[in-house]
């Protein structure tokens, strides 16, 4: 067990992110029958699988998060068009003129307020609807065309955190399941896919002690820091945007999650010594893509650190050059692009647990926040 600053050991936030290899292996499993993926649960809106040009996703918060990294996995393995919106907006946006989309709304309670009103909404338009829900039954997956239930179990903590990587997962699933629909991935090649996936729970399961161990470290370096900004390229763009909630969430520090070449477009601005600058940095070795989008990313840590900015970095095990400029990386096991933000995003949720710890707060109920936003 850590020794270090234990005034939370035994929060409920805490025991959430150590649950969730196994919350990620019941998800799967869940949706997964003999390489059959979702069998029998989209049979009630067949019909507009096959016919449909566009996905709308609708969410808030963590669940929006999960959004956008499944926005890059299903356009990339399906070709399948999403756009994501923020439920709270969707039902105020014109409607979709010239295209006929299915609606996904990703909520973890099922009883989000402005999750609810964006399905509502499209129902309305004589949509049909996927719902994403960590609990069933509820009123989202109720009134949803078809449902999809993650295996994370209750989550008590207010922050999302085994909610979040088990949607991940189910829209991992989805962007194979279209990829095969559409014709762009054979059996093979989505059994190979399938194996990938199959296989994180043991690599995250074997990572999490050193995680828990560093980020109780790197948290007491920066605990004192008001702000911090939180950088990564394509789909990791929204672990960074998912890893600054997590800190504004329980340690009340202000962070923001961009795009890493965003940096240069205004908030290189902050950028001085005592600003924690938090860069995704990890890659895929066989994706060439990955490499470039990486490469991209170490001149953006180049210039952070040109400029005395503190550096705390996620990296791919034994990469040392992240290594040589960062002041601190977690690393983690190797994985495919489009896997690496469900391991990635781990040391992340515990970087905001210590540092919260350390500050002395409540992780599990956070000041101003509830589990369940039910009212718009």
């Amino acid at each position: 067990m850590i020794t270090t600053n234990q005034t939370d050991q035994h929060s409920h936030m805490r025991r959430e992110i150590y649950e969730q290899p196994e919350a990620i292996a019941r998800t799967v499993a869940k949706h997964l029958k003999d390489d059959t993926i979702f069998p029998g649960e989209l049979d009630a809106i067949e019909s507009a699988m096959l016919n449909f040009e566009k996905l709308i996703i609708a969410a808030s918060g963590s669940s929006r998060h999960a959004g956008l990294a499944g926005e890059i996995m299903i356009e990339d393995l399906s070709g399948v068009a999403v756009d994501v919106e923020y439920a709270s907006e969707y039902c105020y946006r014109s409607t979709h003129a010239a295209v006929d989309p299915i609606v996904m709304v990703i909520t973890q309670s099922g009883e989000t307020a402005d999750t609810i009103a964006a399905q509502r909404e499209a129902l309305t338009r004589g949509l049909k609807t996927i719902a994403i829900s960590n609990v069933s039954p509820a009123t989202i997956t109720r009134e949803a065309g078809a449902a999809l239930i993650t295996g994370a179990g209750p989550e008590l903590a207010i922050p999302a955190t085994k909610s979040f990587t088990t949607q991940l997962a189910i829209l991992y699933l989805m962007a194979l399941f279209l990829a095969r629909k559409h014709g762009r991935m054979t059996s093979e090649v989505t059994r190979t896919h399938l194996q990938r996936l199959l296989r994180l729970p043991d690599a995250i399961e074997n990572n999490l002690r050193t995680w828990d161990d560093s980020a109780d470290r790197f948290g007491a370096a920066q605990s004192s820091a008001e702000k911090f900004l939180y950088l990564g390229r394509g789909v990791h763009y929204a672990i960074a945007r998912e890893g600054a909630l997590k800190l504004k969430e329980i340690s009340y520090a202000h962070a923001e999650g961009y795009p890493a070449g965003e940096l240069k477009h205004g908030p290189n601005a902050l950028v001085d010594e005592k600003l924690p600058v938090v860069v995704i940095a990890t890659s895929d070795h066989a994706d060439p893509d990955s490499v470039l989008r990486y490469r991209r990313t170490v001149d953006v840590m180049k210039e952070v650190k040109s400029r005395r900015g503190r550096l705390v970095a996620v990296a791919t095990e034994g990469n040392a050059e992240v290594e040589s400029i960062a002041d601190h990386v977690f690393f983690v096991p190797p994985a495919p692009e489009l896997l690496l933000p469900i391991i990635e995003v781990i040391p992340l949720q515990l970087f905001a647990y210590h540092i919260a710890v350390h500050k002395g707060y409540d992780v599990d109920h956070p000041r101003n926040l509830v589990k369940a936003v039910v009212t718009e």
